[in-house]
């Protein structure tokens, strides 16, 4: 019982990896940005991984909670996309022809 049930969970994660991959290519193939795809990152050289900071430490210890012990972590400047992103503004645009005092 305990055996066909790790089997199952095994089975189910692989089939997710293998959506992720087949997911992955297309977006590769097909990119929705169009012709004005965003640059790389220049923080990870768009990989989205950069060295965490646990791999830093001197006593050869490494691995936390954002990296999980790969000494990788997302790059904070790309969030981890390997792209460059816009920049979230909001524009406040008033009517000139309405007076502002009264």
């Amino acid at each position: 019982m305990v055996v066909s049930t790790v089997i199952s969970q095994v089975a189910t994660g692989l089939s997710v990896l293998a959506g992720a991959a087949l997911l992955k290519s297309l977006v590769d193939q097909n990119s929705m940005a169009g012709p004005g795809d965003f640059p790389r990152c220049p923080s990870c050289n768009g990989s989205g991984r950069v060295s965490c900071f646990c791999s830093r430490w001197s006593d050869g210890d490494r691995g936390c909670r954002s990296c999980a012990g790969s000494g990788r972590m997302a790059c904070s400047s790309c969030g981890g996309s390997g792209t460059g992103r816009p920049i979230p503004a909001q524009l406040i645009i008033r009517n000139p022809t309405t007076p502002r005092y009264k």
